[in-house]
């Protein structure tokens, strides 16, 4: 298991082999065209518990997860995980 943590403090752990799954990517690209997939491709990454844990940690004070920030912390756990494959 790959152990991460992004810039705004996120901490997960995700499948180290996660950023070489085809059927992933294809998930991916499917979100990119129909944004209602995100949430989808996010819990196929991190798993329902964790993609809970995420939601809270972006919570805002008005009880939103802003998309926005959703995108970039799945976009920096994609390159932590990216950047680990490469390493190992």
């Amino acid at each position: 298991m790959l152990k991460g943590e992004t810039k705004s403090g996120f901490k997960f752990e995700i499948d180290e082999t996660i950023a070489d799954d085809l059927e992933l990517l294809e998930e991916i690209a499917k979100a990119d065209k129909d944004a209602t997939l995100f949430p989808d491709v996010l819990e196929r990454i991190l798993g329902a518990d964790q993609k809970k844990a995420l939601y809270d940690h972006l919570r805002n004070e008005r009880g939103r997860v802003s998309t926005k920030a959703a995108v970039g912390e799945f976009t920096e756990i994609m390159s932590i995980a990216g950047e680990e494959t490469k390493n190992s």
